[in-house]
């Protein structure tokens, strides 16, 4: 999970709201016909509440350049020769540091390693000498993406 950019959607979708808040107390609210108040205000919570989980959602997805990466990047695999668990996070996962024998076809076998975070579900794929298919950039050889 990206936290920073969670902390800049929630971050964004609450000063959009509090500028709405205004613009209704400043503008709206008196030219509203009597009795409505509590239904406006039951309406902006609610659309609050939709446009930060709107937001979650698509602050959870990839970014674009680890799109193009999996969509153009040239494709290889890569040898696990060593697993260090660096620390465990507050959601079920582990960050994991793997020491990567890289093989993409046509170029020279490279190592490298990757400070991936580790899901319960992929955990028994991750061992000593396992092979993970991989994208890797072709103006960058160092920057990989494991395609899982």
């Amino acid at each position: 999970m990206d936290h920073a950019r969670v902390f800049r959607t929630v971050l964004g979708v609450t000063a959009a709201y509090l500028v709405s808040l205004c613009v209704w107390l400043a503008w709206l609210m008196p030219l509203t016909p009597p009795g409505t108040v509590p239904l406006q205000v039951i309406v902006l919570v609610g659309m609050f509440g939709t446009f930060l989980g709107v937001g979650m959602l698509l602050a959870q997805q990839p970014s674009h350049s680890d799109r193009r990466l999996r969509r153009h990047g040239l494709e290889g695999w890569a040898t696990i020769e060593g697993v260090h668990r660096l620390q465990r996070t507050d959601h079920y996962t582990e960050l994991t540091e793997l020491d990567l024998e890289l093989v993409v076809p046509g170029s020279e076998t490279y190592h490298g390693s990757i400070v991936f975070d580790v899901e319960p579900v992929v955990r028994p794929r991750i061992t000593v000498g396992g092979i993970l298919s991989i994208r890797v950039d072709p103006a960058n050889r160092d920057r990989i993406i494991l395609c899982l």
